[in-house]
């Protein structure tokens, strides 16, 4: 690391403390050379999740894109901002695990199999448009998976 005061490249850590709640080290540090005292901050670099598309382009992931349109097919439902923001955390925390980019796919599947135990009719809105639905088979053959996933859920019979 180079002092600032002399430019030198010859300091040495003399103290380490977690930084912003465990996520940075905060180091002080001595110059060798002009005795001259900073503070640095150690941070782990992510690297840029990348959703590619059905086009096959490639864009980095943006969790306000899946609040949005959490937003659109919850309209009048009782979800809370809460509710879409750790929905769309948890979708970003697997697609993480996945590796360093997932298809769009993937994050519409994520995100409905997520919506689908939190509100099945907001579920239902968000596939008829992520799926493209064409016709009222479409929303019968959507429901059904809903039904046999949650058999117990006498509002759905």
């Amino acid at each position: 690391m180079q002092c600032p005061g002399c430019r030198v490249d010859d300091t040495r850590v003399i103290d380490s403390r977690a930084a912003d709640e465990g996520s940075a080290i905060r180091r002080r540090r001595v110059c060798s050379s002009c005795d001259y005292r900073f503070t640095t901050f150690e941070r782990v670099e992510e690297i840029a999740l990348l959703v590619v598309k059905r086009s096959g382009g490639r864009e980095p992931f943006c969790a306000e894109k899946i609040i949005g349109g959490l937003h659109s097919a919850s309209k009048g439902r009782p979800i809370t901002a809460e509710q879409f923001h750790e929905l769309a955390v948890s979708v970003e925390d697997a697609a993480r695990l996945e590796g360093v980019q997932v298809t769009s796919e993937w994050v519409g599947l994520a995100v409905l199999e997520r919506l689908r135990s939190l509100d099945h009719v907001a579920a239902l809105r968000f596939a008829s448009v992520y799926k493209g639905f064409s016709d009222m088979d479409d929303f019968e053959n959507e429901l059904s998976l809903i039904k046999r996933d949650t058999p117990n859920r006498p509002e759905l019979v």
